[in-house]
Formats: structure tokens, C-alpha cells, sequence
């Protein structure tokens, strides 16, 4: 039913020390709102620094979206505090303003309230707002104001020593990238537990829905809101941040060479779709280019290969040339039930089941089953994954397994898995978790998107929104700074409008050239 993986937790039962340094970092989305819950119109506070060089407070599409970005921490407490710092930092300085504890937006009266974002004059900053434009014109700027949360996570050099018998991370990057791979072929066959378990968007405020097509059989109440009924994640389905668009971009998952041809493929073949939008409006750019994505970042997918990029380097080019480093989890909705869009019980989920999809055997997925099976079942989760006697298609052949099942016997292993780390931590930390979540199998309604839904059914998506961000702008405006402190805060402001400065003092091309540079240099690189 699911792989055997009880050779590899055989092995790391005997090797446990393996998994000591595993480095994690997150990164979190939110919209800035009025105390009424609609879209902040302003722009992104100065009392932050400079958006394109600050390194833990950046926006995203909007410039009422904000975007708080952690270190890499191999300790999962030091880092979940870290970010409930930048939290209570930007908290006590919004002022009238709060942060949206949800992945779905707020109210929204048009798509002209939605101001890109800005980093500066420079033509780095410029192409950044340009990416945007594209986005916008291509997808609809509503779509692109939905948040997330996404969870970076790498094993230690000591867990590929052992597993795949390496010298060193140069030496063995082949090795490496192998074995990140095979643990992105097991996300995508079984990933829909993440909806499942944390979906956290299973309704939406009714004006999100507006002038928008939909073939979805919503249930709207008189107060705004719109629902399926046993639906987790409206983020992860069509509605959201999706694009049917992608599905046949080529993408393959069996080895690094392959996945980044067809990202370089992606970014340099013209769209027919694309080219009738056009380039430019008078002097106004519309997108960066007319190809199927614009540039690499514009692939959609519930998970990423990554690794950090050098100056001007693509994110393709830094993996041909080191190798994958981590991976970027981006299935994660905004936990609206804690005050930083994420929870220890979570994040200590994702290590388990991340380390599992490694141990596991990982067969070679063919493009029928990513883009057919796979994505059935992650549908079947995302839109109705608690209904009574929903099924996955394991197999690909057709055959159905009940989720309960499938789901349980995937805790069977993260439960003797979290003995291993328990072990070694000397708690039972990661046991409690197993044993919190595993009973939402026999019961969904202790999902969180069940959890969520019931409060909004009973109080209105209005009062539950409202309460919840007054609630927690009190509580972090009220909490000490633990590991930031104000003065650092404030050096890294300054530091930030200084590394800005730089940027724009270096362009010696017109913006014009710069655009038509970029894109010369993408058709090198990916022909």
C-alpha cells in the first residue's frame, strides 16, 4: 500500500546520530489590513527598511503583503522564536494597521487596490515589480495575494555520508541530488496528507469569488463567505495558487539534469497565450517576456529543489552547479490557530515525514503519473478530503485505497521514526505528535480545516477574521523580544536602505538594455 520502508528505519535506528543537524528555515506570508479587515492601501513602512535587501522582513507580490524570511537554525525552538520576533516587531509598528491570520485575502473591493510591489529605482528592483506586472496580467492580481507558508529543510552532511556512502558535499552532489529527488517523487505521491492534516482554507470571502470562474459546487452563507464543505485547501486547488497552464511544461522529477532542461526549456518557449497580452503598452512593460514562464520562480509546485544562488546566477544554474541543497515545502496554508501562521506540531511533522520520503523507495514518476494520477489524488484532498470514505489511487491503475488506511499505516513508519529522534533528542517530542495527528484519520473533524470551518459556520469568516488578528496584535505587541532585540533590528534596517543604495549606484544600462540582456542571457543558458 504504501513503500516498505522498514530496511531504512532498520539502518537509521542503528545510526540515529545521522539526523543530528538538520537546518530548517521559514518563510511566511501575510497581508497587511485595515482594522476592519479590508486591504491596506499603503505602502510598505518605511520602519522596515528596504524591501529588496532587508533579510527578514521583504514583501511578495504586493505591497500590502509581507514576507517574513528566517535564518537556516538546525534548532527547531530557536527558530520557531525567531520568527515570532519579526512577529512582535512588526506588530508594535503597523500601527492602525493588522496582519491577516489567513492564507485566503481579506476583503478586497477591486483588483486596483492591489499595488504591486516596489524595491527602488535600481533595475534589479524594477525587473522585481515588471516580474509582477506579468503575473497580474497573466493570472489576475487577486490570485496572487493569497499567502503561504514555506518550510526549507535539509539533511546534515553526516545523514548522505552514512546513506549514500559520500566523501563530501562536492564530491557527492550527484548523490545528494539523487536523494533529494527521490524524497520530491514521494511528496508528490503522498504530500496530500500535508492538505489533509493542515489545509487550513477549506472557505473564502465571497468577493474573491467575484467575476471569477468557477466549476467548484460552493455553499455560500448570507455573511460573505463561501465554502465546500469537506474541502481543506481552496489555496492548493484551482482557485488559488495553481496553473493549469504548467501542466505541460515537461517538468521531470527522476534526476537534476532533467528537471532543470525543462525549466530551462519553460522560460525561453514562446506562449501563444502569453504573446496576445503583448510586451509593452506604449512605454508601459506588461510582462518581462511572452514565454511560458517568465523566469524560473514562476513554476507553481508544492515543492522545490533548491539552492542558495550566487550574484546573477538562475536558480537552475546554482543547482547544475552545486547540486540540490534544500528543499522549499510550499504546501503549507497559514495556521490560522497560531498567532505566526505555523506550530512546533508542524514543523515537527514535516521533519518526520520528509526524512520518510527519503527512506522510502522512490520509483521513476512518468509524466501520466505526475500530471494524472498524483494530482487526482492531491485534488481529491484539496476539495473534499473529509468526506466519509474518501479514496487514494496509489497505484495509478485505477484501484482506490480508503485515505483513513492509507493514512494510518504512513504513521505506522513517522511513528517509529519519531522513536529515532526522540531517542537521540531524549524527549518524546516527535511522538506526541504522531500520536496528536494520527487520530484525525478516524476523526477529520480534529483537521484543522474542520476545526477552522465549524468556528466560521457559527460565527461568521467576519468575526472569526477579526478576532483572531486583534488577538494576536495584542498578544505579540505584549510579548518580550527574545532573540532579536531593537537595536539589531534597527542596524538591519539601515543596513538594508544602505545595500539598496549600492544596487541602484552600480546600474550602468538603461532599463531597456537590461530587459533585453536578461532575456539574451536566458536563451544562452537554455539552449
Amino acid at each position: 500500500m504504501i513503500p516498505d520502508v522498514s530496511q531504512g528505519l532498520a539502518w537509521l535506528k542503528v545510526n540515529p546520530k545521522v539526523l543530528k543537524g538538520i537546518r530548517r528555515g521559514i518563510e511566511r506570508e501575510t497581508l497587511r489590513v485595515t482594522p476592519y479587515g479590508t486591504l491596506a492601501l499603503t505602502r510598505h513602512p518605511v520602519k522596515f527598511g528596504a524591501a529588496l535587501t532587508h533579510h527578514w522582513i521583504t514583501t511578495d507580490f504586493a505591497e500590502a503583503m509581507l514576507e517574513f524570511i528566517t535564518p537556516v537554525y538546525d534548532n527547531l525552538d530557536h527558530l520557531l522564536t525567531f520568527l515570532r520576533d519579526i512577529h512582535r516587531y512588526v506588530a508594535r509598528n503597523l500601527r492602525e494597521e493588522r496582519m491577516w491570520p489567513f492564507s485566503m485575502p481579506c476583503f478586497i473591493d477591486t483588483e486596483q487596490d492591489i499595488k504591486l510591489a516596489r524595491f527602488g529605482s535600481s533595475n534589479i528592483g524594477r525587473m522585481k515589480t515588471l516580474y509582477r506586472e506579468g503575473l497580474k496580467n497573466r493570472y489576475g492580481a487577486l490570485m496572487q495575494t493569497i499567502s503561504g507558508v514555506h518550510y526549507n529543510f535539509s539533511l546534515p552532511i553526516a545523514f548522505w555520508q552514512a546513506w549514500r556512502g559520500i566523501e563530501d558535499v562536492e564530491s557527492g552532489k550527484a548523490q545528494i541530488s539523487a536523494g533529494y529527488f527521490s524524497l520530491i517523487r514521494n511528496y508528490y505521491r503522498f504530500g496530500w496528507v500535508i492538505p489533509y492534516l493542515f489545509g487550513a482554507s477549506p472557505a473564502t470571502c465571497s468577493s474573491f469569488l467575484r467575476n471569477r470562474k468557477s466549476n467548484l459546487p460552493f455553499e455560500c452563507a448570507e455573511w460573505g463567505m463561501c465554502y465546500l464543505p469537506y474541502a481543506t485547501s481552496l489555496r492548493l486547488s484551482d482557485l488559488g495558487y495553481t496553473n493549469q497552464s504548467q501542466s505541460d511544461l515537461g517538468i521531470n522529477l527522476n534526476d537534476l539534469a532533467s528537471y532543470v532542461a525543462a525549466l530551462k526549456r519553460a522560460v525561453i518557449t514562446p506562449s501563444e497565450t502569453f504573446a496576445r497580452l503583448g510586451l509593452k503598452e506604449g512605454d508601459h512593460y506588461l510582462q518581462l517576456n511572452s514565454n511560458l514562464l517568465q523566469i524560473e520562480n514562476e513554476l507553481y509546485a508544492p515543492i522545490r529543489p533548491k539552492r542558495v544562488t550566487n550574484s546573477e546566477e538562475t536558480p537552475s544554474d546554482a543547482l547544475l552547479r552545486g547540486g540540490v541543497e534544500y528543499i522549499e515545502v510550499r504546501a503549507l496554508d497559514v495556521n490560522p490557530f497560531s498567532p505566526i501562521g505555523v506550530d512546533a506540531v508542524q514543523v515537527r511533522f514535516l521533519d518526520l515525514f520528509l526524512i520518510w520520503c527519503v527512506l522510502a523507495e522512490a520509483l521513476d514518476m512518468g509524466s501520466a503519473e505526475l500530471l494524472y494520477c498524483s494530482q487526482k489524488n492531491w485534488d481529491r484532498v484539496i476539495l473534499a478530503g473529509r468526506k466519509l470514505g474518501q479514496t487514494i489511487d496509489l497505484a495509478c491503475d485505477g484501484s482506490h485505497e480508503p485515505l483513513d488506511k492509507v493514512g494510518k499505516a504512513l504513521f505506522n513508519d513517522l511513528r517509529r521514526l519519531a522513536e529515532v529522534l526522540d531517542g537521540e533528542l531524549g524527549d518524546q517530542q516527535y511522538q506526541k505528535v504522531c500520536d496528536e495527528l494520527v487520530a484525525a484519520f478516524d476523526n477529520p473533524d480534529l483537521t484543522v480545516s474542520a476545526r477552522i470551518l465549524k468556528v466560521m459556520r457559527e460565527e461568521s469568516i467576519g468575526c472569526v477574521s477579526l478576532g483572531l488578528m486583534e488577538k494576536y496584535h495584542e498578544m505579540l505587541i505584549e510579548e518580550p523580544l527574545e532573540i532579536l532585540n531593537e537595536a539589531e533590528l534597527l542596524k538591519e534596517k539601515e543596513a538594508s536602505v544602505q545595500r539598496q543604495r549600492h544596487i541602484e549606484s552600480r546600474d550602468k544600462l538603461s532599463f531597456e538594455e537590461f530587459i533585453k540582456q536578461a532575456g539574451r542571457s536566458c536563451k544562452r543558458k537554455g539552449m
